[in-house]
């Protein structure tokens, strides 16, 4: 298990059993849906939305969620009609991904990409 942070308040954690998970002494844009991309990039959502809408733009990427992903399995793609759930974070990764199980270092270098792009959402911008 291993603990990844930022200097924030938003701590991530890698839990092999539990996957990730984000941890905030205040919780701000919970009731929105964040996509990380693998750039720092992070789009935000109000409102549900079905997966297709991110992956129709991104058609070499999959798109999964951070409670999803544990060491040693495979990242779980979403389904194109799955629908996002507010308070969510998601990331948008490399389809290469898929083909071998993520180790800790995996979810720590995402856990780092997400605390880092995090605090930067000071006033969301929905798109």
């Amino acid at each position: 298990m291993g603990v990844c942070a930022s200097t924030h308040t938003a701590t991530i954690s890698a839990n092999p059993k539990r996957g990730m998970r984000l941890h905030q002494q205040q919780q701000p844009n919970l009731d929105s849906i964040k996509v990380i991309h693998m750039d720092g990039f992070v789009q935000e959502f109000s409102d549900p939305i079905k997966a297709s809408k991110i992956t129709s733009h991104n058609p070499n990427l999959l798109l999964c969620n951070s409670d999803e992903m544990f060491i040693g399995s495979r990242v779980p793609s979403l389904s194109p009609d799955e629908n996002l759930q507010l308070g969510q974070i998601y990331f948008l990764l490399p389809l290469s991904l898929a083909q071998s199980p993520l180790s800790l270092p995996d979810l720590c270098n995402f856990a780092i990409k997400a605390s880092s792009a995090l605090p930067t959402l000071q006033s969301p911008c929905f798109r």
